[in-house]
């Protein structure tokens, strides 16, 4: 049986899906882009503000759902442009422990709301 994670300390969903799924052991997040959750915008200071912002919101579901950041197991980062990836890259190292979530990056042409960062996770316990 699927639960959905509906929380206002991340950024409500912008469309017709949930934050994430849990099912059994495993949640499903959604990807996250870096929404302020209270003023629903994009914050300012470029990539690195925004990864950091992207992780909290990320954090802040999988607490919702019962799971840590130590608990994910895969990540798909998605980026507008990866002349940033040491930046992401250095970011997401201070978020995660070994043994790492195995990980997709992935360029894209654009994100929602003009974001240059969207990841994605699966946790399991």
């Amino acid at each position: 049986m699927k639960k959905a994670v509906e929380i206002h300390t991340a950024p409500s969903a912008i469309g017709p899906y949930s934050q994430a799924i849990v099912h059994g052991d495993m949640v499903f997040c959604s990807g996250q882009i870096g929404l302020d959750p209270a003023s629903g915008k994009i914050v300012d200071g470029g990539v690195e503000a925004q990864v950091r912002r992207v992780l909290e919101n990320l954090r802040e579901v999988l607490l919702a759902a019962g799971f840590t950041l130590a608990n994910v197991v895969k990540t798909t980062v998605f980026m507008v442009d990866l002349a940033d990836f040491d930046i992401v890259n250095r970011i997401y190292g201070e978020h995660f422990e070994a043994p790492y979530p195995a990980r997709s990056t992935i360029q894209v042409s654009a994100l929602p709301r003009n974001a240059l960062v969207e990841i994605e996770a699966i946790a399991r316990r």
